[in-house]
């Protein structure tokens, strides 16, 4: 393992609103579960970012909505201490971050305790014999359902057309209403100050420059 990433994985031990859950805390039940109001000391909606990676969506969208609070998931220590230490620098007090796996996301937030998710440039998972680990698999949705409000939105942000060709396949299958979605948001979405358009994560940069389209689909699953 390289030096920057043992400097990193320190550093991340060091922050106070990048939570890293041990085994043992899941089996004594996590703190925070059904309870994040008091670390952000507010009760304003909670948005996810699922796969947030060095979680430059968890950051840009805290910042056009402070009266949001925001949380970024994802398992790579390495990557989300990114995210992590541009929200101290910035004095940010409605970002924070969760190293876990995204299949036991449910041990950390209680029933309708997330307004909405966010999921962007997630690994299409393109084989069959991995289809129960695409973000918007049944399987997924349904750990999504049981921490979202009723009126809770799921977003998807993607440059694979097959994962969002499925996305829709799914959400057609199981009767979600659709809120809003395009093919390619930047041939079709006219507001130029749109977040679909302003936040752009490092993978969404590199696809534009390889002319990948962009595509973004939002829906309801508890409705």
């Amino acid at each position: 393992m390289g030096k920057d990433k043992l400097k990193r994985f320190a550093e991340n031990e060091t922050f106070e609103h990048l939570f890293q859950p041990k085994r043992t805390e899941l089996d004594k039940g996590f703190a925070l579960k059904g309870d994040w109001k008091s670390f952000f000391k507010n009760d304003n909606p909670i948005v996810l970012e699922l796969g947030c990676g060095r979680g430059e969506y968890t950051i840009g969208l805290a910042k056009r909505y402070p009266n949001h609070n925001f949380i970024g998931v994802d398992i790579k220590g390495a990557r989300i201490w990114r995210g992590a230490k541009t929200a101290l620098e910035d004095n940010m007090k409605n970002v924070a971050f969760l190293r876990t796996d995204i299949e036991i996301l449910q041990h950390f937030f209680g029933p309708e305790e997330v307004s909405e998710i966010w999921i962007t440039f997630a690994d299409p998972q393109i084989k069959y014999k991995r289809a129960k680990h695409r973000l918007t698999h049944p399987e997924f949705l349904n750990r999504y359902k049981s921490i979202l409000k009723s009126e809770g939105k799921i977003h998807l942000k993607t440059d694979s057309e097959y994962l969002f060709g499925y996305t829709h396949g799914i959400i057609q299958l199981l009767n979600y209403p659709v809120v809003e979605t395009y093919h390619s948001i930047y041939e079709q979405v006219e507001e130029k100050d749109s977040v679909l358009l302003t936040i752009q994560t490092h993978y969404e940069e590199m696809w534009l420059k390889q002319g990948k389209t962009i595509g973004y689909v939002c829906f309801l699953p508890n409705k």
